[in-house]
């Protein structure tokens, strides 16, 4: 029987995804210009999934193609810098949702 994912399985997914996402950007940062393959061996990650990710990272502006292989943008260094405010912020606020579910238990 399947039983459809809660809520909560799909912050989960989400949360790993953007793990994922994020250490395709640093790794993309630490050897641009890097092309796929090298990235999937150097990550141990299967090529469909980094291919997603570059996608993904791609289209918000973080990195971009070239002839010799992805490469990262301005954008992925503001992002970057701003990661541990903006995942504090995340956190008290699920902090703040476990806080109100404890009162009602």
């Amino acid at each position: 029987m399947n039983v459809p994912a809660d809520m909560l399985d799909r912050v989960k997914d989400e949360v790993a995804l953007l793990d994922r996402h994020l250490e395709v950007l640093r790794t993309v940062m630490g050897h641009q210009p890097i092309g796929i393959m090298r990235l999937a061996e150097l990550m141990d990650l299967p090529y469909h999934r980094i291919r997603y990710s570059l996608r993904v990272l791609e289209q918000m502006g973080y990195i971009r193609a070239s002839p010799e292989g992805a490469m990262v943008m301005e954008k992925a260094d503001q992002l970057l810098s701003t990661l541990d405010g903006r995942l504090m912020d995340i956190m008290e606020r699920i902090e703040e949702i476990r806080r109100k579910n404890s009162h009602n238990v």
